[in-house]
Order: structure tokens, then C-alpha cells, then sequence
């Protein structure tokens, strides 16, 4: 996803069996699905279907969504509520990429009628505040839905869009309604830097790890507690069945959507909490390839590079030498030099870890290494630690140990919002 762009609360009774409230109580029927016999994962819009919408019973409903808002036999959530009468969708909303996802990173869909269903699209993409809540006021609706797939990262946007929109609608006196979906790398631990506020941007609002370990409706959860407690929204949730925390994506018998253009598998987000990390610098993260945050190079770079991170011995992944064409992006067309990660064992694999290993590496074995002119690497980080300690020379273990304190207090404020074992 592009980065160049920009109180705990459940007021009120729930409604149905689903409105899971922010003590995460709630249960349901199972919800009926074609060809559902490896299916192990209800997501929360299959448990709120499947209970008849009653947790939208009587409202205006508006829904954030983009590709990913899926059932499990691929059909798209917006073309399955429009036609129910049980529920009354009235508008959809769009984030970064848009509501059906024609468009690339750092861009939307602007406003328009979608064809499909001729419902009215609004764009969210860099909207927040009150020009935001005004979107939701002129929409009509009395309730916002947030439904998308999310990647586990800091800096994937779209956690920021729901936080940007649980403000607005708070600003507008709507309700708004989470629904979960697994944390596709798991959800056992937070890892890496926790972002200084004074670095917030679209990437990074506010304080959380950079791989946050945590579903959608469990940071909705915190950050109406922690980060929106002086206005909170009036907030629902809608939990999935059967998932685990120690999880990963292939183990749910979900159907994958890549939630943007660069993210196409699951592999790819199990290494870009730490691989996104090259958008700060002059290397090319692999975009314009089909292993993109899984290749990293730039012209210049030989065997060296590979042969010093495989030195490092780093649990769960090894590194081969590669050279891949970008057909677009940086080094559009070039042929490069860099890696290709291999992540061999991923129950201990430690993707923030790794990324900061081959920063230190590329550093220390290109001379052509840099950091983008604009220090976005401080952005995607949270704070001017990692850039300058790696400047000064500092190894991989100095620069994880530098963020522990910080990293020990957050995981003690999320482990409060956790709502499955």
C-alpha cells in the first residue's frame, strides 16, 4: 500500500445475538454457505448474515468495504446485503484503492454510482475529521459498517481508515459496527517499534506496534478506549468463530482477495511488517515484480548482500540471491541485484527482526545504500531510532533492544482488547 499520501464503549443494549459488545460476549448460529465443507472460520459478516442483519435492524446503513469484503464462496458483501430486504444498505464507502479496487496505491475511485448495484460510492481515501463525518452526514445513513481484510502491519492504511472513520462518525452521531477478520500473519504477538506521536501520518496514527498482532475489531476496540476516550464512537463489534490467534491465514479455509495491488498472497503479508521498511530507502521493495516485499534489490547490488544476511542466521528464513526487472516503480525496466527471502519456518519467523537485518546488511554491504531524502523511513518506524542507530553502526540487536521498553508497555495495553485465545 502507498504511504506518500495521506473509554472502552458500547452504549446502549445489543441488538441480536451478534452485537458482540466491547466485553466480546455474543453467539450465534453458524452461517450458511455454499460448498463450506474445509470452511473452519466464520468472519463476522457470515455470523451477523446468518442472524438475519438483527444487529442492523431498523437503520440507514452505510458500509466501508473494498475487494476483500467477501463470503466465503467469493461473493461480494455489498451484492449480497443489496438485495435483502432483511437489511437496508443505503451507501457504500471506498478507501485507499477504492470499493471495487480499480485503482493503484496512493490512489482512489472518487465519488460515483456503482454499476452493479447503482448504490452511491463515497470516497474516505485521505479524508478524516470533520470533512469526513460530513461524508457520513450527506450519505443518510444512521449506521457505518467496516468491513476489510487487514495485513498485520502499522502501516497498512487501511486500520488507519477505520480509525479515521470511528472518529467521524462519532463527530456525526452514527453507530458504528466492526466486522472481524482474521489477522492474516496471527495474532500471537506485537512486535517491533511503537510509533511517537509526534510521527503520525496516514501509516501511523497513533501509538501501536508496528506488527500490532490484532484483528479489526479488537483495534477498533482499543482505539476507542485508549486513542478516542474525550469522543467515542457508539461501537460494535461482530466476532468471528473459529479462529485462533496462533492462526495463520491458510489454516481459516477463507478465500484470499489481495486487500491491495502489492499484497497478492498471504506470503506477502507475512513479510511485510518488515519488508515495507525499503520504502525508505533507494532500494526497490519489489513492486512491479510478482513477489513483491519478497525480492528487495537495486542495480549495484551483487551476492554480498544475500551472503551477509544468511550470516546472520535468523530464525526461520534464509536468502537467496536474485535479479529481477520491476516493470514498474522504482528501477522500472532495469534489471537489479538484491534478495529473495525465503521464510523457511514461519512459527519463528520475526518479520520486523528481518527487515531490520537487511537494512543494516544492504547498508553495510552496498555503497550506494540510502535513505529516501524525505526520511520516510522515520514515518514507517515511528521515530528517528532505527534510521540513525544504523547510521551510527549499530547491529540488529541493538536496534530491536533499543524498542523493547516501549514494545513491553504497548503489549500490555492491547493484551486488554484481545477477544480470542
Amino acid at each position: 500500500m502507498s504511504l506518500s499520501r495521506r473509554g472502552l464503549l458500547a452504549a446502549g443494549g445489543a441488538v441480536g445475538a451478534l452485537a458482540a459488545t466491547a466485553a466480546g460476549t455474543g453467539a450465534a448460529t453458524a452461517a450458511p454457505a455454499r460448498n463450506n465443507g474445509n470452511r473452519r472460520v466464520r468472519t463476522g459478516f457470515d455470523r451477523l448474515a446468518a442472524d438475519g442483519y438483527a444487529l442492523l435492524k431498523g437503520e440507514k446503513v452505510g458500509i466501508v468495504t473494498n475487494p476483500t469484503g467477501i463470503t466465503s464462496d467469493v461473493r461480494h458483501i455489498v451484492d449480497v446485503m443489496h438485495p435483502d430486504e432483511r437489511v437496508e444498505l443505503i451507501a457504500v464507502f471506498g478507501p485507499e484503492h477504492g470499493f471495487r479496487g480499480t485503482a493503484q496505491a496512493g490512489g482512489s475511485e472518487g465519488r460515483y454510482d456503482d454499476p452493479a448495484t447503482g448504490l452511491p460510492v463515497y470516497d474516505t481515501y485521505l479524508k478524516s475529521g470533520q470533512p469526513l463525518a460530513d461524508v457520513f452526514t450527506a450519505s443518510g445513513v444512521d449506521t457505518v459498517v467496516f468491513d476489510i481484510q487487514d495485513a498485520g502491519a502499522r502501516f497498512y492504511t487501511y486500520i488507519w481508515t477505520l480509525y479515521d472513520c470511528m472518529e467521524a462518525a462519532a463527530l456525526a452521531g452514527k453507530r458504528f459496527v466492526v466486522l472481524d477478520r482474521p489477522n492474516p500473519v496471527t495474532g500471537r504477538a506485537a512486535l517491533g517499534p511503537v510509533l511517537d506521536p509526534a510521527f503520525g501520518t496516514f501509516v501511523g496514527r497513533r501509538e501501536i506496534a508496528q506488527a500490532h498482532g490484532m484483528t479489526v475489531t479488537e483495534l477498533a476496540l482499543l482505539f476507542n478506549a485508549q486513542f478516542l476516550a474525550e469522543r467515542p464512537v457508539d461501537l460494535r463489534i461482530v466476532k468471528m468463530s473459529g479462529w485462533k490467534r496462533s492462526g495463520f491465514f491458510d489454516t481459516t479455509g477463507l478465500p484470499w482477495v489481495p486487500p491491495s495491488p502489492n499484497m497478492p498472497t498471504p506470503d506477502t503479508a507475512l513479510v511485510y511488517s518488515g519488508t515495507c521498511l525499503f520504502e525508505g530507502t533507494n532500494l526497490s521493495e519489489g513492486r512491479g515484480t510478482t513477489r513483491p516485499f519478497e525480492l528487495l534489490g537495486a542495480e549495484g547490488i551483487d551476492h554480498r548482500w544475500a551472503a551477509a544476511a544468511n550470516a546472520l542466521d535468523l530464525p526461520g528464513v534464509a536468502f537467496r540471491e536474485a535479479y529481477f526487472a520491476p516493470t514498474f516503480s522504482k528501477f522500472q525496466g532495469k534489471t537489479v541485484g538484491g534478495v529473495q527471502l525465503h521464510v523457511q519456518d514461519r512459527e519463528v519467523f520475526d518479520p520486523v527482526r528481518t527487515g531490520i537485518a537487511l537494512l543494516v546488511t544492504a547498508k553495510r554491504t552496498w555503497s550506494g545504500f540510502e535513505w529516501r531524502a524525505d526520511n520516510w523511513i522515520d514515518k514507517l518506524t515511528g521515530n528517528t531510532r532505527v534510521r540513525t542507530m544504523i547510521d551510527a553502526g549499530a547491529d540488529t540487536d541493538e536496534v530491536v533492544g533499543a524498542w523493547a521498553q516501549d514494545l513491553a508497555a504497548f503489549r500490555a495495553v492491547r493484551k486488554r482488547y484481545l477477544q480470542y485465545r
